[in-house]
């Protein structure tokens, strides 16, 4: 007789986890444990609610640093100015909720997505990992180290998880990409950030990364608070040439490289690995086999290049997403999915130096208006518009999100500045199951404090998860192969959200 141990939460249809495997290994005459998990799937499907598994893929865009609430989808203009700040709203295509001056696109595109203005959390630290994780908590620590062992597997390595579970097997094209390179890998005084990550699922569950190929066209100043650090240079997220464009990281064949020796290269690390099964049988070296073996599938696949390469998109589409490095982000995105990728993340992520992005303490009306909001204004619009005139908007879930909000009162740094806040804040969400023009929870007066229905970031993922087909309450199993879910298990499906 089987048993499976895990956790005991509700399926959709109130039958728990463990009930269900148990009760399917007695009726089955002892099935594998895939055909168990397979049924069980086909079990929650059926029976789940409305929008279950809607999303047959996924675009996520993180803004690394995380924008004011008040400067774009809870815009407060009857507080005073210490708080309303110097921006207007503007009407958008949405009845009754304006966004800001600064995005005249995105406001034309409004009615096609759902904001939460009640986002919340306890933690206003640069937390990736625990906006994009089912890490209960993190701290400063852990956010500066990518490889501690308390920390949970990214989204889209969950995803990718329970989808090879589900097949069997590998996919024939990559599912889990992120772009445009390495997570905090282009600033130049701080260690890389914790986040997109497999964690305890092992390296081969790491997102596949892409190179940004191009040059910046627009230079610029920035430097940190303290004076301290600075950058002097071509800034690609306000502007990239026309040969922008992105590729595999670190798999990309060199020019001197060709097919033939890379055929060698093969053969001779297969006589190697033959050589070294006791490893191969570890999760590390499982890890490392999916990596090589994807490595070179990508190497020699022009599928996968060629669908990362905007260039060969016409130009007006390229100008509908922006010249810049988010906006051509976006564009490959979209061609990602539209290749076969079930998840692609796109990172507004620092450049040259830490506290850049949308981390605004210093000059925050000044980078708002001349490098931060009109960009997304570009991307993000365009990317609605393109998957909708594609028909590929109600298959595919658009998130933007980021870790927290910033601070109600405007600070007193050179050019204002808003600080970290969680509290709350805000997030907006298209196509893939989600309702279109929906505004869910409320602030007060400040935007400071969430007076309706708190969203927190678990719950977002929750949800996430859900639209794309799985349930929440499933499990993974630890470094020490314990199940664990997710999501934590007091997360909530947002179902005002949901078509």
């Amino acid at each position: 007789m089987l048993r499976i141990s895990g956790s005991n939460r509700k399926l959709c249809n109130g039958v728990s986890r463990r009930e269900f495997l148990h009760a399917g290994a007695l009726g089955a005459g002892g099935l594998g444990l895939s055909q168990l998990l397979a049924a069980e799937d086909a079990n929650v499907a059926a029976t789940a609610g409305a929008g279950f598994g809607k999303a047959k893929n996924c675009i996520l865009l993180f803004l690394y640093g995380s924008p004011s609430q008040l400067e774009t989808f809870d815009m407060k203009p009857k507080a005073p100015v210490e708080i309303r700040g110097t921006m207007n709203p503007i009407a958008s295509s949405m009845p009754g909720m304006d966004v800001c001056e600064l995005l005249p696109h995105t406001a034309k595109i409004m009615d096609r997505t759902t904001v939460i203005r009640s986002m919340t959390h306890s933690q206003p630290i640069h937390g990736v990992a625990y906006a994009m994780t089912g890490i209960p908590a993190i701290d400063v620590g852990m956010e500066l180290s990518p490889y501690d062992p308390a920390h949970h597997p990214w989204f889209g390595s969950v995803v990718e998880y329970v989808d090879r579970r589900r097949r069997g097997g590998e996919a024939d094209f990559v599912q889990n990409v992120a772009l445009p390179f390495h997570f905090s890998s282009q600033r130049s005084d701080q260690p890389f950030r914790a986040g997109p990550y497999g964690a305890f699922l092992g390296a081969g569950f790491n997102p596949t990364w892409t190179e940004f190929v191009g040059k910046g066209t627009v230079d610029i100043h920035k430097e940190r608070a303290n004076g301290q650090f600075s950058f002097d240079g071509p800034e690609p997220y306000l502007g990239c040439d026309k040969e922008t464009h992105f590729r595999i990281a670190s798999t990309a064949p060199l020019p001197s490289v060709t097919l033939d020796r890379i055929d060698r290269r093969r053969s001779l690390l297969t006589q190697f690995d033959q050589s070294r099964r006791d490893l191969e049988r570890s999760p590390a070296g499982r890890s490392l086999g999916k990596f090589q073996e994807m490595a070179f599938s990508l190497v020699g696949t022009p599928k996968v290049a060629e669908a990362l390469d905007t260039r060969r998109e016409p130009q007006s589409t390229r100008d509908l997403y922006g010249m810049t490095l988010f906006g051509q982000g976006c564009l490959a995105a979209r061609r990602m999915v539209e290749a076969g990728t079930r998840l692609c993340s796109v990172f507004w992520d620092e450049y040259g130096l830490a506290g850049d992005a949308w981390d605004t303490h210093v000059e925050h009306y000044p980078r708002m208006k001349d490098q931060l909001m009109p960009p997304f204004d570009r991307a993000f619009s365009g990317l609605i518009l393109d998957l909708e005139q594609r028909g590929l908007l109600d298959e595919t879930l658009v998130v933007c999100i980021s870790e927290h909000g910033r601070t109600p009162r405007l600070n007193s740094a050179k050019g204002g500045g808003r600080d970290h806040w969680a509290k709350a804040y805000s997030s907006i969400f298209a196509g893939g199951g989600v309702t279109r023009g929906n505004v869910i929870g409320s602030t007060d007066s400040q935007a400071g404090e969430v007076t309706s229905r708190p969203v927190g970031p678990k719950d977002a993922l929750a949800t996430m998860h859900y639209l794309l087909g799985i349930d929440p309450h499933t499990t993974i199993p630890d470094r020490n192969g314990r199940p664990v879910t997710i999501v934590p298990e007091d997360s909530q499906v947002v179902t005002e959200m949901i078509a």
